[in-house]
């Protein structure tokens, strides 16, 4: 079973997928979810279209037993929201992610110092996972002692990939239409592995974004 922990569309036959959501789409998908895992957040793209009000109605979502994982949020310099706006809805989505006890999925372009920054300060215990990372090897070491996690998909720094322990990687396709097994197969061979080594275990899954809750059959 490959575990894709980061998609924008439906699982395959061979995969474990959390599939993304948008805050918008939240309240129709998760309506009619059944046997299928889920994150949930506000884009640092769409910061701007929203008010602080919509935290609230972001908590309740992020309630649903189906969502395993807050996010994807973060900051990216081509937002053309502020960064002090950027900021503010990511630090609610933090609080819900510490408040629910659910890991973090974040997107950051260009902004790597302000999410380190910003994770020393508050000190959070979930999971923090910058997912689609493609730094360089320098930035993944630097993310790596700060205890986040690493998410690869279709493009990547393949230095950076080399020194991310198998404790820490993470694969996903996001918007790629590459099946997740290729992602994988592409990884285990630039790590010099079997692809077997490289799937992700159903009780690490478990106990990152399950908190050791049963397993649904997707």
């Amino acid at each position: 079973m490959y575990i894709d922990i980061h998609t924008h569309r439906a699982a395959t036959a061979n995969s474990l997928a959390i599939h993304n959501i948008g805050f918008d789409d939240g309240a129709l998908v998760l309506e009619s979810a059944m046997n299928t895992y889920f994150s949930i957040g506000i884009h640092p793209w769409d910061v701007h279209t929203y008010s602080p009000n919509d935290i609230d109605e972001l908590r309740s979502y992020c309630l649903h037993e189906s969502v395993v994982a807050v996010g994807e949020c973060g900051l990216d310099k081509h937002s053309t929201a502020t960064i002090a706006t950027q900021t503010a809805f990511f630090v609610d989505q933090i609080t819900i992610s510490e408040q629910l006890e659910k890991p973090l999925i974040i997107h950051c372009v260009g902004c790597f110092n302000e999410v380190l920054r910003i994770k020393k300060e508050i000190k959070p215990v979930q999971p923090w996972i910058i997912h689609g990372f493609r730094g360089k090897p320098q930035m993944a070491k630097q993310l790596l002692r700060a205890g986040f996690y690493l998410s690869y998909g279709e493009h990547f720094n393949a230095e950076s990939v080399k020194i991310t322990p198998l404790g820490k990687l993470m694969i996903e396709t996001d918007e790629s239409t590459k099946d997740i097994a290729d992602i994988y197969q592409v990884i285990s061979d630039i790590k010099s592995i079997d692809i077997n080594q490289l799937k992700t275990s159903e009780v690490v899954f478990k106990k990152l974004f399950l908190g050791g809750f049963p397993m649904k059959t997707q």
